[in-house]
């Protein structure tokens, strides 16, 4: 046999090309195998979804039988591990049991902040108690924070923790004691059915309750509060201080946007500018959040590497990348303290220590990694953070730009060329980087800004674009010193750049802000759309490799799925006020009444709030009811009962009627109209109702927001 027929005869006979089947599956092996040191990243992921599943339950679960089902699935995960069975076995297992810890610790937690919940009182009460801290503006005036030390006609086991008080004229300052006649309620429900629970944020702050101020605020002597309590005032004593020092320096508009990046305080903000800067997407500046950490962390890490760089002797001896990271880490919880350690803060300090503490044990900062473990420090600390806005928003961000990070193309060493060349060909090169990341991001944010939000800011990239190198490079520097500088006297030169940037993102926000078509509104999806978003989120920022974009369709889930009728009429949970839906539009029977609600629930069902027309309407001192029997609802907001007679023609002329008091008896004229009465909002809260045959069908804020500690009003041990 010849050479030639030797080498024909090493190919098997029975070689042949791989089927269509064959190459699929290996290809989804090698996917696979890719995910190798990323199985952990979804952890916290199942971790989430345990704590998801708590907080969407309409009863409230026992505890004993969440944690001993969180220990016996960590137990049978650890035992699998320890004997070497398969990942396929391994990887479900350690889900379940982060899915069972998320749900055991979230039960926790509800148990560890459950405080008394304050009643809604028929009449004004004496509230006394010390001023914790300043709260920001309401539509009624400016609010602060009580810690009450005695409440007339509650006993001390039924007086709340902390409540937030609106006080008329100026805000008494942290550390005061104070005496409010003021109207007491309970922490405020949805707005409207599904709408975020406001009530629940209060429950795991610690909020009781609200109180509304009749009078000026007298001084009054109380017994002296616990060390913590007084610690804790002195501390909010100095934010405020420093806060007024700020607006001093700047002027109450320009000082009063900077006070609120430094120290939360959003006081001295105008109604005007907050609009602004919500319309063009720049809200998120005024917010003490990730960003703030980062740059402020990122400022002081960086300045104090080049400083121990600059002195040879220091630089010889020690490793200044982590003196960096010890600075940056007491920077970043430094200004936490000065921020007044709000839910977002801690969060962001949180996130930027993993990242110093990375560099710490030389590891690399920004990874997927480092993330994961900022979730899980996060969610285990605080589980109610999954159903907030402000962390699915910040986590889905920084895991996109994270994952941009991982796949973006190292860039070649540039060729030696004369420096005004490198300087455009840099220049080019963060700006594509700029661009691509703050688009990223927000495709990121987007569905969590639809559905919790139901605005997008059309030219919110523009706006971002042009005022991050002002906020990264002027603005926020210049600020954190500032603020460090200005208890010796030495912040205004500080202050002075820092407000000249303030004064330029006001600029833009104001000019995108009125913009054509500068804020669409959208209605939010059903409630169960978001998880498939967030989840389709996570994975095309976790899983490496092309079948990423699986997740694609599932991230775009919020602005691709269906919309639900929208409803005819929604009614306020105490019955002063209503709007009907019609072309488009939220038309709003008693306008600058208890806006704010009208205004969330209108936004939710992607409607135009509007005021009702003044002609085609009879209205008195405490009813409005339609003339022309076009408008479908009629008020009578009230605190008395309605007479017969000025019920019946309350349903003579519409075929819904909403009485805030409690009724007794019905008239003939009401046999076929559908009467809501006190009762029915004391039980229900706010309500949507939407036309069903002859009749109507009513969606109640109870039913949704189910029988949990945050909706028991007046009695978290939901007894009698």
């Amino acid at each position: 046999m010849g050479a030639g027929s030797d080498r024909v005869a090493l190919i098997p006979p029975d070689a042949a090309t791989p089927s269509v089947s064959e190459r699929v599956a290996g290809w989804l092996r090698d996917q696979a195998a890719a995910q190798t040191l990323r199985w952990r990243l979804w952890a916290p992921v199942a971790f989430g979804g345990g704590a998801a599943i708590y907080f969407a339950l309409k009863t409230e679960p026992p505890l004993w039988p969440l944690v001993l089902f969180a220990a016996l699935t960590s137990m049978i995960w650890l035992v699998a591990r320890r004997l070497g069975a398969r990942r396929a076995l391994t990887l479900p297992l350690m889900l379940l049991a982060c899915l069972a810890l998320g749900f055991a610790v979230s039960k926790v937690r509800t148990d560890r902040v459950t405080a008394p919940i304050a009643p809604a009182m028929a009449e004004p009460t004496i509230v006394e108690g010390w001023v914790l801290d300043v709260d920001s503006p309401g539509d009624r005036g400016h609010r602060v924070v009580l810690a009450p030390v005695r409440i007339g006609g509650l006993a001390p086991e039924e007086t709340p923790i902390r409540l937030r008080a609106t006080v008329r004229g100026e805000p008494p300052r942290p550390g005061e004691a104070i005496r409010l006649f003021a109207i007491l309620n309970p922490p405020p429900p949805p707005a409207s059915p599904g709408a975020y629970d406001f009530g629940r944020n209060a429950f795991f702050l610690g909020m009781g309750g609200t109180a509304f101020g009749l009078g000026e605020t007298r001084a009054v002597v109380l017994p002296e509060p616990p060390e913590g309590l007084k610690r804790t005032m002195a501390i909010n004593a100095a934010r405020f201080a420093l806060a007024e020092r700020i607006v001093a320096r700047l002027g109450e508009r320009t000082g009063g946007i900077a006070a609120a990046m430094v120290t939360g305080h959003e006081t001295w903000i105008a109604r005007e500018d907050l609009d602004a800067m919500r319309d063009s997407g720049l809200a998120h500046i005024l917010s003490i959040s990730g960003l703030h950490m980062a740059i402020v962390g990122g400022f002081v890490f960086f300045g104090v590497r080049l400083g121990v760089a600059a002195w040879p002797w220091l630089a010889l001896r020690s490793n200044g990348k982590k003196i960096a990271a010890v600075a940056g880490l007491i920077a970043v919880w430094s200004y936490l303290v000065l921020s007044g350690a709000p839910p977002p803060a801690q969060r962001a300090a949180i996130t930027a220590s993993v990242a110093f503490v990375a560099i710490l044990l030389d590891r690399p900062a920004i990874t997927m990694h480092a993330l994961a473990v900022a979730a899980m420090i996060v969610l285990l600390i605080q589980p109610e953070a999954i159903v907030t806005p402000g962390f699915q928003m910040s986590f889905a961000a920084t895991a996109a730009l994270v994952a941009l990070a991982e796949s973006w193309p190292p860039r070649p060493r540039d060729m030696e060329v004369p420096w005004p060349i490198a300087a455009v060909q840099n220049a080019r090169h963060w700006l594509v980087v700029a661009v691509v990341a703050s688009l990223v991001a927000g495709l990121a944010t987007g569905p969590f800004a639809i559905q919790h939000f139901n605005r997008a800011a059309v030219y919110g990239l523009v706006a971002n674009l042009a005022t991050s190198p002002i906020a990264d490079f002027v603005m926020m520097p210049m600020l954190a010193l500032g603020a460090a500088l200005e208890p010796l006297g030495l912040g205004a030169p500080f202050l002075w750049v820092a407000g000249k940037g303030v004064d330029a993102m006001l600029a833009v926000g104001h000019w995108t802000a009125g913009l054509p078509g500068a804020v669409v509104t959208v209605a939010s999806a059903p409630d169960f759309v978001l998880p498939i978003a967030f989840l389709g989120v996570l994975f095309v920022c976790l899983w490496r490799g092309r079948l990423r974009w699986l997740g694609l369709p599932f991230a775009c889930a919020v602005v691709l799925w269906p919309r639900a009728e929208t409803p005819r009429l929604w009614v306020g949970d105490a019955g002063t006020n209503a709007a009907w839906s019609e072309d488009g539009r939220a038309i709003v029977v008693r306008p600058g009444v208890r806006e704010f609600a009208a205004d969330l629930w209108s936004r939710r069902r992607g409607l135009e709030l509007t005021p009702r027309p003044a002609e085609g309407w009879a209205c008195q001192r405490t009813a409005c009811a339609p003339t022309d029997g076009a408008v479908p609802v009629a008020l009578w907001w009230g605190k008395r009962e309605p007479s017969a007679v000025q019920l019946d023609g309350l349903c003579r002329a519409a075929e819904v009627v909403s009485v805030r008091a409690v009724v007794n008896a019905l008239p003939p004229s009401c046999e076929n109209r559908l009467v809501l009465d006190g009762v029915d909002f004391a039980r229900g809260g706010a309500v949507e109702l939407w036309r069903s045959g002859d009749g109507w069908r009513a969606l109640w804020t109870a039913d949704v927001r189910g029988d949990r500690p945050w909706s028991r009003i007046g009695n978290p041990d939901g007894e009698g």
